[in-house]
């Protein structure tokens, strides 16, 4: 029986050891929000967030400063930090950072949510893309139906605008509900576009704290009790160590290509390089530069939202300035071209997404320079049409040369270092300079000059 006793107690002496907590967390990670919710930030914070491990790391501190963005991003994130093993606190700052539409959607998931004094949060009404920003209930909505019976399209509009608000509405309510936060407000924020500061948003519930920098905050939500991947969890963030993890050069070269002005730009460049390669086979060089540029500007255009009306009529604006240095339609189709390839470019990226539109600078300038560019071609075109002809048969006509040979009305002679037989209606002298009258086949008709 003894002996028994010993052998439970040293396998309690062991699973006891076993089940010894690992060290704790020593340091807080802070990654950087600041601009539009795009793929590169959301890749950026995925990423971190799939690699923190919490026996490293203690939390996850969003520092956000965004005027909204991509919807697809946001929802990458949201699901990245409801998945995430580690509690993530979005923290709006510094003073003067806002977390509008989409920044709110990621406060509302966030274990934490917190603000610095100076800041704000709110403003979530989603953007119809291709479209006008969707409505707000109430008398918004109200005044639309009144236009309800004059347009059927209008109906049609507004329903669609009601659908996307809702779905709107359902996501942040279901965000607030995961970490007990205040679900009508962010309702109003969706449908009404309402926006708060940091007091009145603490003193509504919100968010969860107000701290005036880093530090302050980790020693303020220290052992609040908090939900982590649907279980309850204790901070310990007192003793922590921040740590800021830059974007690396992958998020900074996907932030690159998926700016619109860039991917735009090199959109051009693909299209336009295959086309100067096709009209000058073996060139190389523009057919390389042209095909790359073209698939890194599809790629990033499939991550951006873009009209597709827009796109095709870049494409067709394109092809009829191309058209025009072929056909010659004394500018009419170039014209053609040129307005058709701006208000593509106007109507490709819708401006109502934040930081996703196309600067009108950049249109302006790609119109001017493909105008010039065609031009260029046209005064080309023209002045080589002035030239004389200096191959073929009629290269031949008015050209001078000497006569070699001559017997009978007929005779040989020299005209641009090639041997000719020629007719005359008087006999030439061996020596004597022609000229070329006409062509007969093999004979010119020659004259003495």
């Amino acid at each position: 029986m003894t002996r028994l006793r010993r052998v439970i107690v040293l396998l309690a002496m062991v699973f006891a050891a076993l089940a010894v907590p690992a060290r704790a967390a020593d340091r807080a990670v802070v990654l950087d929000v600041d601009g539009a919710i795009g793929p590169a930030i959301a890749d950026y914070v995925v990423r971190e967030l799939h690699a923190a491990k919490p026996g490293e790391i203690g939390v996850v501190v969003l520092r956000m400063n965004t005027p909204g963005g991509l919807d697809t991003s946001m929802r990458q994130i949201i699901s990245a930090i409801l998945a995430s093993p580690v509690p993530v606190i979005t923290y709006v700052a510094p003073s003067g950072a806002r977390a509008a539409s989409a920044g709110t959607y990621i406060a509302y998931a966030s274990a934490i949510a917190a603000m610095a004094p100076g800041t704000n949060i709110g403003a979530a009404t989603p953007v119809q893309i291709g479209g006008n920003p969707l409505a707000p209930s109430g008398g918004s909505e109200q005044k639309q139906s009144q236009q309800q019976g004059q347009n059927k399209g209008d109906d049609s509009a507004d329903t669609e605008t009601r659908k996307i608000v809702n779905d709107a509405v359902a996501y942040i309510r279901s965000l607030a509900a995961v970490n007990g936060r205040n679900a009508d407000w962010a309702a109003d924020a969706v449908r009404s576009a309402v926006s708060l500061p940091a007091a009145d948003a603490l003193s509504l519930h919100v968010i969860d704290v107000i701290a005036d920098d880093i530090p302050d905050l980790l020693r303020k939500i220290d052992g609040r009790t908090v939900t982590v991947a649907g279980k309850p969890l204790q901070l310990a963030t007192a003793g922590l160590d921040a740590v800021t993890v830059p974007p690396d050069w992958r998020t900074e070269l996907l932030a690159l290509v998926t700016n619109p002005n860039v991917a735009f730009i090199l959109l051009l460049i693909g299209i336009y390089g295959l086309i100067l390669e096709f009209f000058n086979p073996g060139a190389v060089a523009p057919g390389l530069v042209g095909a790359i540029s073209l698939v890194v500007a599809l790629y990033a255009l499939a991550l951006l939202p873009i009209n597709y009306a827009g796109a095709a009529l870049v494409l067709i604006g394109i092809a009829l300035m191309v058209a025009e240095t072929h056909i010659g339609a004394f500018g009419a189709i170039g014209v053609g071209g040129i307005a058709a390839f701006v208000i593509g470019a106007l109507m490709m990226f819708p401006s109502q997404v934040p930081g996703f539109a196309l600067s009108n600078a950049v249109v302006t300038a790609t119109a001017i320079g493909s105008a010039a560019v065609l031009l260029l071609v046209l005064a080309v075109l023209l002045r080589s049409r002035k030239k004389p002809v200096v191959t073929g048969s009629e290269a031949l006509i008015g050209a001078e040369g000497e006569a070699l040979s001559w017997q009978d009305g007929e005779g040989r002679v020299r005209v641009k270092g090639e041997i000719w037989r020629a007719r005359a209606d008087a006999p030439l002298a061996t020596g004597t300079p022609v000229k070329v009258l006409s062509r007969d086949g093999l004979v010119l008709r020659v004259e003495s000059v």
